[in-house]
């Protein structure tokens, strides 16, 4: 720092908004710290600043030693010291905020006359306030009138401690070329790393033992933490294009990861239980899981962002079912019931994680309908059990009990026990939690954590099968599951492997397999297959395997790689599905067919399967002739109406015959009917029937709402198939 020739020290304290009175800088009269908040309320560029200090009890104040004001950080400066950036903010975490102020000599602005400057960085965060510091002084240092030197600043803080900044302090590491090499993918000598390293201002040298290399690391690099940071550096410097590509000597086969694998069969189950999969944003409003829910947001144990862009992503959510709700009330419209459902993560604290959070996998389903339709919703708890083949009772099994929850209806909500533990809740919803989410009918929900099944299946399996892993398996209620995986995946070696139905042939699509030609043809083909055909293995990886005379040489990477994998599962072969792809091809010689395709006596009855053919043909020509005389079928629906007024003043009938009025073809109106809503308003509910392939459900809507003098809105109060 460069001290500037006004009087010091300098106090940096902090007293009450309305104890600060300066005129601030860029302005003529002067103003307490309160009333600079309101004025700054409108300033495009301070305003996002204000929250900073403006809920605090005392405001941060920079003196001089004759109690003038010179800044009060991180908002604005005095008058009485100029600015060269007034009121930067850098902002490096969502906890830290840094205001960097530079103050000028002859009680005004810096100018090219200007000759000293004094910098002050204020912070939340000591270490990155030194580092910015450190940053800001070096900068500026090298346009000094001696270069890169600055005058350091004596601090003393209110224990008495008394400290010395900028610290500048530069710090040396040392590693090993091997280890660079390593980790890069290179072969260079230590001295030619060293000099990569100094090209990127990290000043290096051997130090002569072995392949160590010094590292002097200045105080502008304050990212290099970790010897990977010195590492990434060296391969910058060297080019990452010039690091040559190799392929890994090790190979591994990918394989789904069990809960993702559970998730997905479990999708289908539901799916298949009539409801449809919704996916609905990680992140939600605070108000969707405490108000909404009837919680507080202290009970949800959310993990909050600390800077959120909209009211909408304040939180990660705790619950699916907050989504679920917005999206029926997104779809309210739509014919009835309603059955939705999602399996996704939720987002927890946990204090024993080292990111303080982990994330929970869960099924949520909801019912919304006319009636409640609890029925349904434990019906569909019931069927997901079958397919964990958790059994109904306590103990090993699964049971309900009564639980008070603020989510659901009084005495409608049960939690779920599994083995002892709860794993989640059902129930009907409360009617104050349908109203916040702006809905109209009772809905029933159900809510439960699939990890511990997970946990369950595989403990399961170890104890049948231990060389069998979850993905191979599927969800089944007709036999039990440790059956089904004996039955995939026999244990008996010499009973599944299947021999060969006939002698193997070197001839393949790729060629002879005996040939150099055809053997590289083959590796090609697996260079970025793992398998001859989809995801899994088959019968056409053991026909192909089969046709290899040999092993394949080292230098086939791909297939040799593919060759020890399929080689891995003879003893399973047997078991493996079938191929849908010919990629053998067999002689055409007399050895390679069987016996029953050898017709010894020629072919005889020709002429009978000729004349069979052609009646075959004649009748089927006959029948599609009499079936396209047939009418075709018209799909029809009968629809209920709810046409509401505006008020009690409507005329209801003049309201009946604009309904009426509207016309198109495929639609028939039928009998209609004043129902009471209340207050002395009455609505008019009419019924219609529509073909499905000419008149929808919106089209219509949009007909009646467009006589607006008399209709408010138009709702479908029942939806029948004819």
């Amino acid at each position: 720092m460069i001290w500037t020739p006004y009087p010091g020290p300098f106090t940096f304290t902090a007293k009450p908004p309305a104890d600060i009175s300066f005129k601030p800088l860029n302005q003529t009269k002067e103003f307490t710290a309160v009333q600079l908040m309101s004025l700054y309320k409108a300033d495009n560029h301070l305003k996002h600043f204000l929250h900073i200090i403006e809920d605090k009890p005392v405001y941060p104040v920079i003196y001089d030693s004759n109690g003038v004001v010179l800044s009060m950080p991180p908002i604005i400066n005095g008058w009485y010291f100029g600015s060269v950036f007034p009121n930067t903010i850098v902002t490096l975490s969502p906890l830290v905020n840094l205001s960097i102020r530079l103050f000028s000599g002859d009680h005004s602005k810096i100018t090219l006359k200007t000759k000293n400057v004094f910098i002050e960085c204020t912070a939340t965060d000591l270490t990155k306030a030194k580092v910015v510091l450190d940053m800001m002084v070096t900068m500026f240092s090298e346009y000094c009138s001696q270069p890169f030197t600055v005058e350091e600043a004596e601090v003393v803080s209110p224990d008495g401690q008394i400290y010395k900044y900028p610290e500048l302090a530069y710090r040396k590491e040392k590693l090993s070329g091997q280890l660079i090499n390593k980790k890069i993918g290179i072969s260079e000598s230590t001295e030619r790393i060293a000099q990569l390293l100094t090209r990127m201002c990290l000043l290096s040298h051997p130090t002569g033992v072995g392949d160590e290399i010094e590292v002097e690391i200045p105080p502008t690099r304050s990212d290099v933490i970790h010897a990977c940071d010195i590492v990434e550096d060296a391969a910058m410097a060297y080019g990452f294009n010039n690091i040559t590509r190799t392929i890994p000597r090790t190979y591994t086969i990918a394989n789904q990861f069990p809960l993702n694998k559970l998730t997905e069969l479990m999708r289908q189950e539901m799916a298949a239980a009539g409801f449809t999969e919704a996916l609905n944003f990680a992140l939600c409003s605070r108000e969707d899981i405490s108000d909404k829910l009837g919680k507080k947001i202290a009970d949800t144990k959310a993990v909050h962002i600390s800077n959120p862009k909209t009211a909408e992503f304040q939180v990660a959510r705790t619950s699916l079912l907050p989504g679920l709700l917005k999206t029926i009330a997104a779809n309210r419209k739509m014919p009835l019931p309603l059955k939705l459902f999602e399996i996704s993560d939720v987002v927890l604290k946990d204090e024993t994680k080292d990111v303080g959070a982990r994330n929970c996998r869960r099924l949520s389903a909801i019912y919304y309908n006319k009636n409640p339709g609890f029925e349904v919703i434990h019906g569909l708890l019931d069927r997901t059990m079958q397919l964990l083949e958790v059994k109904l009772g306590r103990g090993e099994g699964y049971h309900i009990q009564a639980a008070d929850d603020s989510t659901f209806f009084p005495g409608r909500c049960a939690e779920i026990f599994v083995q002892g533990k709860s794993v989640g809740r059902l129930g009907v919803i409360h009617p104050d939690v349908i109203t916040r989410f702006e809905l109209n009918m009772p809905c029933s929900a159900l809510e439960l954590d699939i990890e511990p099944f997970l946990r369950r299946l595989v403990n399961a399996l170890a104890f049948a099968l231990p060389v069998v892993a979850l993905p191979e398996t599927s969800l089944t209620n007709e036999v039990p599951m440790q059956e089904v995986v004996k039955r995939r995946f026999p244990v008996k070696e010499e009973s599944s492997q299947a021999p060969p139905s006939c002698p193997a042939s070197t001839k393949t699509v790729f060629g002879d397999m005996s040939t150099p030609v055809a053997l590289k043809a083959l590796n090609e083909f697996l260079a970025d297959r793992s398998y001859m055909e989809g995801f899994w293995a088959s019968q056409a990886d053991t026909s192909v395997f089969d046709s290899l005379p040999v092993a394949p040489s080292p230098t086939l990477c791909h297939l040799r790689r593919w060759y020890n994998h399929i080689k891995s599962l003879q003893a399973e072969r047997g078991s493996l599905p079938s191929a849908k792809t010919q990629f053998v091809l067999h002689d055409a010689s007399g050895n390679d067919a069987s016996d029953d395709d050898i017709d010894l006596f020629g072919s005889e009855d020709e002429e009978e399967a000729a004349e069979a053919a052609r009646v075959k043909e004649q009748r089927l020509a006959e029948y599609a002739a009499k079936k396209s005389k047939k009418p075709a079928l018209i799909a029809k629906s009968s629809i209920l109406l709810d046409v509401k007024p505006w008020d009690d003043e409507t005329d209801m009938k003049k309201l009946e015959e604009c309904v009426r009025s509207v016309s198109m073809e495929g639609l028939l109106w039928g009998q209609s009917k004043l129902v009471p809503v209340g207050y002395g308003i009455k609505k008019l509910q009419i019924g219609c029937v529509v073909e499905d392939d000419k008149v929808g459900t919106d089209v219509l809507e949009e007909a009646i709402t467009a006589f607006e003098d008399h209709v408010q809105s138009v709702d479908v109060a029942a939806f029948n198939k004819i």
